[in-house]
């Protein structure tokens, strides 16, 4: 079986709603990403056989397929075929799986993992509010609403030995990390 790694990671620095990142269109803020990727990569983006995005909120700006759109905005070519799924909490983490998966079957070589939400231009439940579901539905979707989803959190934290004290210094220090464009190291100061 074939070996899966990691050549890069990328990322915009965190974001809050309605601050600072909050007049990109997710499309085009992840189309950064997937160019910032090529960059420090030094691939040709035409080897690149796949994108697998993982997105939450797939409506508004964020709907009919965001992680193509990213890819029609990116540096990438149009032939650069590319799915967005919604996995809650865990979407990108289930596109790196799902990429992953891809490589070690032999099915691909070089395909790019990755995610994007703007909680400011599609907030978190929106998609529950959009047309009503289907009566026998409801009770569920109004569950699922409602959800706590910092609850979710808990038994990776307990694993993992993290505390909910230590994010915000986390965050700092991934900010300060964060290698970005140039346009957007400016959008984030």
């Amino acid at each position: 079986m074939a070996e899966a790694y990691i050549v890069a990671a990328a990322r915009t620095a965190g974001g809050r709603k309605g601050g600072r990142l909050a007049g990109w269109h997710p499309a085009d803020l992840a189309a950064s990403v997937l160019d910032s990727l090529v960059d420090r990569t030094g691939v040709d983006p035409a080897q690149v056989e796949d994108v697998i995005m993982g997105c939450v909120g797939q409506v508004g700006e964020q709907g009919v397929n965001i992680a193509r759109n990213a890819v029609l905005a990116s540096k990438l070519p149009e032939s650069v075929p590319a799915t967005s799924i919604d996995r809650q909490c865990g979407s990108s983490q289930q596109a790196l799986h799902f990429a992953a998966q891809a490589v070690m079957s032999g099915a691909m070589d070089v395909v790019i993992a990755s995610g994007v939400e703007s909680m400011t231009r599609v907030p978190m439940g929106l998609a529950a509010t959009l047309p009503r579901p289907a009566p026998r539905a409801t009770r569920r979707v109004r569950l699922f609403a409602d959800a706590d989803y910092i609850r979710t959190f808990e038994p990776g934290r307990a694993r993992y030995g993290q505390r909910r004290d230590h994010e915000p210094d986390y965050r700092v220090r991934a900010r300060r990390r964060a290698k970005l464009p140039d346009h957007l190291r400016q959008a984030t100061r």
